[in-house]
């Protein structure tokens, strides 16, 4: 993805053990704001990136763009669910449930595939039901029911939304370049964890979609209508859009709605900050997740999107402890 100065010059997030720093990851990142003027870099911002789970405000506002908001009465948590990974617990699933019910939809046509709630809680209670989760409990079912909520707008199969060449997957993306001022024809598509089609643009782009996001500037009117409502319901229900203890969710309430906040696999993280304007996108390089949350909350101080009393609010993201298995600390993550 980078070349060695790009890697050199990447954000550096250490692990240590004891005294020794025992592992390093390196992230790339940046910041625009809406006219899409860099304000923050770390490492080769222009290399391509699936953006993966992290596109998923994005894919929400295209839904809602559509007219489904109006058409099926989804309300804000609703909506916040559809640009959620969130963690299946029971309201998570709850929504995900009411939204199938208003498109007249049954759990059998979500094809995200199964796994047990992310949430340690909710998915220890399944077990002592005995109840075996099913694709509702997905991380990604929001976003799944608010695809085939698109389909149903566009008269699209909703058999095969998962093909690229599906209307709705061809309407979300098209919808997604706009907001990055590019070219969705040029994009490498790949296929992502729950089988949508994924696309792949620099960091820059990217961080321009979320500054786009953040001050719903330089789009069309029906476009900053449909990311208002997507940015509103987020800021208003941060844990429809991951869950209990997530980091998504903290970020959110600790910056009381003027941070939206999305993750990604593979180590990718979105922030539209409204009231500084910009968007920020980071990508570890190496994909590992444990770099995340250290190199976003360092980002977002130097930037100043949060103050020194929401960082310590946010310290065992920016700082977590490493335990060995008996549950004893023994090193740190950091920058």
């Amino acid at each position: 993805m980078t070349d060695p100065q790009d890697a050199r010059d990447a954000l550096t997030v250490s692990v240590s053990r004891g005294d020794l720093v025992e592992s390093v990851h390196r992230v790339a990142a940046c910041a625009v704001d809406a006219g899409g003027d860099v304000l923050y870099r770390a490492g080769d911002v222009e290399a391509l990136v699936y953006l993966r789970s992290t596109a998923k405000p994005l894919i929400a506002a295209a839904i809602v763009e559509a007219g489904a908001g109006e058409r099926f009465g989804l309300d804000p948590r609703e909506i916040a669910v559809i640009a959620a990974s969130h963690s299946g617990e029971p309201y998570h699933v709850l929504a995900v449930l009411s939204i199938l019910e208003k498109i007249g939809m049954e759990v059998s046509a979500l094809q995200c595939g199964v796994h047990p709630p992310y949430d340690e809680r909710a998915a220890e209670e399944l077990r002592r039901a005995g109840i075996e989760p099913t694709a509702v409990h997905n991380n990604c079912s929001g976003k799944h029911a608010g695809i085939l909520a698109l389909c149903k707008i566009l008269g699209a199969d909703t058999a095969t939304y998962l093909s690229a060449e599906n209307p709705a997957q061809r309407y979300i993306l098209e919808f997604c370049a706009r907001l990055s001022d590019d070219d969705a024809s040029s994009w490498p598509i790949g296929g992502d964890g729950c089988g949508i089609p994924v696309y792949a643009t620099s960091l820059s782009k990217a961080a321009l979609s979320f500054a786009r996001l953040a001050t719903l500037e330089g789009v069309s009117e029906p476009d900053a209508r449909a990311l208002e409502a997507v940015r509103d319901a987020m800021a208003a229900h941060p844990e429809y859009v991951s869950g209990t203890g997530q980091i998504d969710t903290e970020i959110m309430r600790v910056a009381q709605g003027t941070l939206v906040a999305k993750a990604g696999a593979e180590g990718v993280h979105g922030i539209a900050a409204r009231d500084q304007g910009f968007g920020y996108i980071s990508k570890v390089l190496d994909g590992g997740a444990r770099a995340r949350g250290p190199s976003t909350v360092a980002a977002l101080r130097a930037l100043g999107a949060l103050t020194d009393e929401q960082a310590v609010k946010l310290a065992r993201f920016a700082r977590p402890t490493v335990y060995n298995r008996a549950g004893r600390a023994v090193g740190e993550i950091f920058v």
